[in-house]
């Protein structure tokens, strides 16, 4: 019994976080970030 409410509440634990880093993703000033790398173009 105990094993299936530890395993319960790491689901719920883990559902959570998954909510708050998606509601985390996308904010910002994407001018801010810093420009990606395009390899292989300087000769």
């Amino acid at each position: 019994m105990d094993s299936t409410h530890e395993f319960v509440e790491k689901l719920h634990d883990k559902q959570e976080k998954d909510r708050r880093n998606k509601e985390n993703r996308g904010k910002g000033n994407p001018a801010g970030q810093l420009p990606t790398k395009q390899h292989g173009t300087q000769k």
